[in-house]
């Protein structure tokens, strides 16, 4: 096999690994500022449809979307975590 189609193979082989479900998908990897500030500060903010803003007793379907994007919020009402899923 020439190095040409060995690379093109590889390279096809590469692709496949790459993930695209991660926290891009959903656009949590840029809010990570958020963290750790008081929930209000989303009150100001649009966030894309199905967005879910989980409290502590919040009660959450476990089906699996990557474009969906979690807000996690504790009981002092501070955000904990950004992620897709």
């Amino acid at each position: 096999m020439d190095k040409l189609a060995l690379a093109g193979l590889l390279a096809l082989g590469l692709q496949a690994c790459v993930d695209t479900t991660g926290p891009t998908a959903c656009g949590a990897a840029g809010m990570q500022d958020l963290v750790g500030r008081d929930q209000a500060v989303l009150a100001a903010m649009t966030f894309p449809a199905g967005t879910r803003l989980i409290g502590p007793d919040t009660a959450v379907t476990e089906d699996y979307r990557p474009d969906r994007l979690n807000i996690d919020i504790d009981a002092g009402g501070r955000i904990t975590r950004l992620w897709c899923g």
